[in-house]
């Protein structure tokens, strides 16, 4: 297999007996998962979308990709949340973090609507100045504040710069298929747009248009990304946690969080993983975070990290454990250059591939933090490749929703998410909320 757990350096913190004592659990979930008989079966279609996709839209997908290629300088792509940290971390980690930095024959892809800032809003403009355009906005309903901020003000810079006629050649709609204000809106417009599945939730939606609309443009290979994530579909479908790394994983992070250790570091050495990270952050976080539970996902990409949280995580309160991310083959290397005076001391290295040295940096970290207290779970991945990856993000997605259901919470709602909306909508004046608007201003004056 591509993906492999290793899990030696949890064995003095989980038993042989721990392990079978939660396999019913997993048992149990999986029972849920595959009868679609568990809390939110109605957000299940990612369970086969690997296989079980529209064929037709894909085409347009990668039809739609390659206009934009030839067309645009730039793709805005305007979403938040699971609308654009998958396809950001797969065009990251796959191609580069400077990806827009790069010589290339694919557009720069920025990410627009995912956060409040006028200052981010105004840098993207000016880099889009002078330049070629193209938009692509993902909504599932067209009326959530970031998005449809940002899409209400580059659907206007690409109406003033190609007039209406040329705009609706480079916007591209990505929303619900039948219903919704954008839906709408984009009909009557005349836009192109792809579907947002009904049974499919934002932050398992990277393998959907929503995702491999950005990812194509950038030039991925988009087929061999959903053929890893077939793959990934067909092997793990055992039970037993023995022969399924996949439900391993879940198990172990489930008797880890029972014995106190709240929160996961996922662990990468490269910096090309740290949107992958931040994906895979919302997947857990907003798939468990709920009803009182959960690990609290965080990530860091070392050695940086080491420089600044290494300390805390080899010698801090011992609530935490790592699962790292050892990618054996990035497809690069460098040789350390020798130096004649050997001024830094580091002749020892000369020689020597800079992959190398990173690999001893991990094994010893590991090292370091298990006699620190911490356990270190380790996905070995034999390379990176849209393949490769496409399984891993499948591995990720069914290995949270076992876990979800492990944890007894339902791994496909977000309750929780709409209370900062209901707040913000009221402070700044939407119609229907004055009631909590007068609340709200009453306790921030109190304060």
């Amino acid at each position: 297999m591509a993906i492999k757990l290793n899990d030696r350096y949890t064995s003095t913190f989980i038993s042989a007996s721990d392990l079978a004592s939660i396999q019913p659990a997993v048992t149990a979930a999986d029972q849920l998962l595959r009868t679609k008989s568990g809390a939110g079966n109605d957000f299940l279609g990612w369970v086969t979308l690997p296989e079980d996709y529209d064929k037709e839209e894909f085409a347009r997908i990668k039809a739609a990709a390659e206009k934009i290629k030839k067309s645009c300088d730039v793709l805005v792509v305007i979403g938040i949340g699971g609308s654009y940290l998958g396809a950001r971390a797969v065009i990251e980690y796959l191609k580069s973090p400077i990806y827009n930095n790069l010589k290339k024959d694919t557009p720069d892809v920025y990410f627009a609507g995912n956060s409040i800032s006028a200052t981010a809003l105004n840098e993207l403009l000016a880099i889009c100045e002078g330049r070629d355009v193209c938009v692509n906005v993902i909504s599932k309903s067209g009326t959530t504040t970031e998005p449809a901020v940002a899409f209400r003000v580059f659907r206007a810079l690409l109406e003033q710069k190609y007039g209406k006629e040329g705009a609706r050649e480079r916007i591209f709609v990505t929303t619900d298929r039948a219903k919704g204000t954008l839906k709408q809106f984009s009909t009557d417009a005349g836009y192109e747009t792809f579907v947002v599945p009904d049974d499919v939730g934002g932050r398992f939606s990277v393998l959907t248009a929503v995702g491999l609309l950005p990812i194509a443009a950038a030039g991925i290979d988009i087929d061999q990304l959903m053929l890893g994530a077939a793959k990934a579909s067909h092997d793990y479908t055992d039970t037993d946690i023995n022969r399924n790394d996949c439900y391993r994983y879940a198990a172990i992070r489930n008797l880890l969080y029972r014995q106190g250790k709240a929160v996961e570091i996922l662990t990468a050495y490269e910096p090309s993983c740290a949107m992958l990270n931040e994906w895979w952050k919302q997947l857990y976080g907003e798939s468990e975070g709920k009803d009182g539970k959960g690990l609290f996902p965080a990530s860091v990409i070392f050695s940086t990290d080491l420089h600044s949280l290494g300390q805390f995580i080899q010698d801090g309160s011992r609530i935490h454990f790592e699962t790292v991310l050892d990618i054996a083959d990035m497809g690069n290397r460098f040789a350390i250059p020798n130096d004649p005076a050997n001024i830094d001391g580091l002749n020892f290295l000369s020689g020597m591939d800079l992959d190398d040295v990173k690999k001893m940096a991990m094994q010893g970290t590991v090292l370091a933090h298990v006699d620190g207290g911490v356990p270190n779970l380790i996905l070995e991945i034999n390379e990176k490749s849209a393949f490769v990856l496409g399984e891993l993000l499948y591995f990720f997605e069914l290995a949270c929703a076992i876990s979800g259901y492990i944890l007894e919470v339902n791994p496909f709602n977000q309750p929780g998410v709409e209370a900062y909306k209901k707040n913000m909508f009221a402070l700044l004046g939407k119609p229907g909320y004055e009631d909590l608007r007068a609340d709200l201003e009453k306790r921030l004056q109190n304060s």
